[in-house]
């Protein structure tokens, strides 16, 4: 399975090291960049899924007579519904296509925040494996043998037993790397330090060459933040980042709602839909690295800049009225062709009676 999302994380990995050495090593620029870009590119497809949502209105009357004639036959409704589609050109999932793209590249970016050292280092993910193994087994047994000891280097490392194995800790190998790399000698013994040894300098080796700034205004996006309902004592600078997200979320949620009211005023009042999604983002923020919801804020705020300006160009009543416009158009040519045939029939019988 890994090998498959391999096939869009490995070049997404290189593209977000390219845009980080753009902007000094800096990897929120590189997000928010990459977030732009992608959004630049992704208008075609956002105008056609416009496109596609003004062809679901215009047929909706049609489809609307479809299910009064067939509600009860499920099978014939579905028939004639996709015989309607064919006729008229609409795609029943024309307006998918950019969802689908856009969480695709949500998990990516996840995948490349949480594995920096495999995507954006380019550090071999063996030995990364290899690396955070021994560091999970040494902490395991201090914890049995000396737990002060123990104690002391979860302080330092933020390496708990839920941390568990394998190569989803590089956040926290990222951590080591910039504080104190000499304490892995410290957390091993002599000779378990000796086997990870050439390993351990090899990812050093390749986050010395990178050095990817993971710093947004001094907050630290490889953090997840703990939430405590005690905010005057336990707050961190990594809370801002969930908060962010929230109201970026919010602030394209209230211009979504407002741009659908202006598209339909009878519309029903979705204010409480609209602040599910801004509420998911607050609560998943406090789960995931900060860099995940900092790209959630830069991807809702772009994201809604751009669909205002698809909405301004392909909104529905101005795209209903080029469709209404093509229509007449059609309508009149047909008339102007019947009445030339009717008009050159009649001279023709004329000639006819004269000679």
């Amino acid at each position: 399975m890994q090998s498959i999302f391999n096939i869009i994380n490995i070049p997404l990995g290189y593209v977000m090291s390219f845009l980080s050495d753009l902007f000094g090593g800096n990897f929120a620029a590189a997000v928010f960049m990459f977030t732009l870009f992608i959004n630049l590119v992704l208008i075609p497809l956002s105008i056609k899924s416009q496109k596609s949502s003004v062809q679901q209105t215009r047929i909706k009357p049609k489809l609307d007579d479809l299910k009064k004639r067939y509600g009860d036959d499920r099978q014939k409704y579905s028939e004639a519904m996709q015989k309607l589609y064919q006729e008229e050109g609409v795609s029943m999932s024309g307006g998918c296509l950019p969802m689908i793209v856009r969480m695709i590249l949500l998990f990516s970016i996840y995948a490349i925040i949480l594995s920096p050292l495999t995507y954006m280092a380019k550090a071999d993910n063996t030995k990364v494996t290899h690396v955070s193994d021994a560091i999970s087994s040494a902490m395991e047994d201090l914890k049995k043998s000396d737990s002060d000891r123990y104690d002391e280097f979860v302080e330092k490392i933020a390496w708990t037993k839920s941390s568990g194995r394998g190569a989803n800790n590089q956040l926290k190998l990222i951590r080591i790397l910039r504080d104190d790399p000499n304490i892995v000698q410290e957390i091993l013994s002599e000779k378990d330090y000796a086997k990870i040894e050439e390993d351990w300098n090899s990812i050093i080796e390749a986050d010395q060459k990178t050095h990817v700034d993971y710093s947004f205004f001094g907050i630290d996006l490889t953090q997840t933040p703990k939430f405590s309902f005690d905010i005057f004592h336990d707050a961190q600078k990594i809370w801002i980042m969930p908060i962010i997200a929230f109201l970026s979320q919010m602030f394209t949620s209230l211009l979504s709602m407002m741009m659908q009211k202006k598209i339909n005023p009878d519309a029903p009042n979705m204010a409480g839909m609209m602040l599910t999604m801004p509420l998911i983002s607050l609560l998943i923020g406090f789960t995931l690295p900060g860099g995940v919801a900092f790209y959630w804020a830069c991807s809702s705020l772009i994201g809604g800049l751009v669909q205002l300006g698809v909405q301004n160009f392909y909104g529905p009543h101005k795209m209903l009225s080029r469709e209404r416009i093509k229509e007449l158009t059609k309508e009149y040519d047909l008339e102007e062709t019947q009445i030339k045939k009717l008009n050159q029939s009649k001279l023709n019988d004329q000639e006819t009676t004269n000679g």
